[in-house]
């Protein structure tokens, strides 16, 4: 027998029954949400609507966005196609559609309906009366939800999706690239540019070590993006077949490094890493940033420093009929040691 005290703590017939409704229940993570957080999506909101409330400095930077704009477009010209329905996702301040009537070769007769989408409402109308918008065949705004919602577009809905300097502050790039795959037609294109790589290295390293120098640490200050060699393997993993990726440097001259960081500010680009130090920069910081970056990167010939933007485009199509496919494998023909002369490494 066992001892009395004991006999509450024997399991009874009843209560094994009832033990599967108590079974702890494990958190699971919401289908669709990012793997990781590297931005903070309300900072940058904010950083963008306060850039662009400014029309007159926010214009006044849209240098890089025009002329990255551009330069897609001209991608588009490679294709010999009429698209009745076009989305530009990440619009900024509706930059593709203005390169679409202002391009050496005017792209408006390939395309019958435009769509310019963005999460941010001030930038995205900061130029809805100007003349470029009465060249366009057919343009409509619309302001996305933050990016953390889906994307609020039927599948199969359009012919061709453009983007162009928006994806390098998207957290989830996996999943936003699929989004679009999943609204693009079949055979249909997606044609992007984003920062990434080495951009800005001369003002991440200049700031890196002056953070050491000055305070004995180092603090995000640039926020970081995405590595030409990831995106290749992004995009198949998103379903887009016959792909195209590339790489271009811009580099900018400016008169200082504060120049710089505020054509930054400007362009609502600034740092929004969830490890961003809080609060600005120290004066002694920047000064001795603007040292090492003069010594570093300066070139005596020149008063001004320069500033590297790398732009990855990169041209995915969606899967159809009649497109070219890569052969089975081992259905060639010739033997590459036949192509290389043969023989043996000596």
């Amino acid at each position: 027998m066992k001892p009395a005290s004991l006999r509450p703590f024997l399991p009874r017939p009843a209560l094994r029954r009832r033990l599967p409704h108590l079974r702890r229940q494990y958190a699971i993570q919401t289908p669709g949400a990012p793997m990781l957080q590297v931005f903070n999506d309300n900072t940058k909101y904010l950083q963008r609507e306060r850039a662009a409330a400014d029309v007159e400095a926010s214009r006044r930077v849209d240098y890089l966005r025009d002329e990255v704009a551009d330069r897609l477009c001209e991608r588009l010209l490679d294709i010999n196609r009429h698209f009745p329905q076009v989305l530009d996702l990440g619009a900024n301040a509706c930059n593709i559609a203005r390169a679409l009537t202002t391009s050496s070769t005017p792209l408006t007769t390939r395309l019958t309906h435009l769509t310019s989408a963005d999460t941010s409402p001030t930038l995205l109308n900061r130029d809805s009366t100007a003349p470029f918008n009465a060249l366009l065949p057919s343009h409509e705004r619309l302001v996305l939800p933050p990016p953390t919602h889906p994307l609020p577009f039927a599948p199969q809905s359009y012919d061709a999706v453009l983007s162009s300097l928006s994806l390098h502050w998207i957290n989830d790039l996996p999943g936003i690239l699929s989004q679009i795959n999943k609204i693009l037609k079949p055979d249909s294109p997606f044609l992007a540019a984003m920062l990434g790589g080495d951009s800005l290295y001369e003002l991440r390293t200049s700031l890196q070590l002056a953070d050491l120098d000055r305070r004995g640490g180092v603090s995000t200050h640039v926020s970081p993006l995405a590595d030409v060699r990831d995106v290749g393997g992004l995009l198949t993993k998103a379903g887009f077949k016959l792909l195209t990726v590339d790489v271009d440097d811009i580099i900018v001259e400016y008169p200082s490094i504060f120049a710089l960081m505020m054509d930054l500010q400007a362009m609502g680009e600034s740092n929004a890493a969830l490890t961003a130090q809080k609060g600005p920069i120290s004066r002694d910081v920047l000064a001795a940033a603007e040292g090492i970056y003069r010594q570093l990167h300066g070139e005596e010939a020149k008063e001004g420093i320069p500033a590297t933007f790398r732009i990855i485009y990169m041209i995915g199509w969606t899967e159809g009929e009649g497109q070219s496919k890569p052969l089975p494998r081992g259905s060639g023909d010739v033997n590459l040691k036949d192509v290389l002369g043969g023989g043996e490494f000596k």
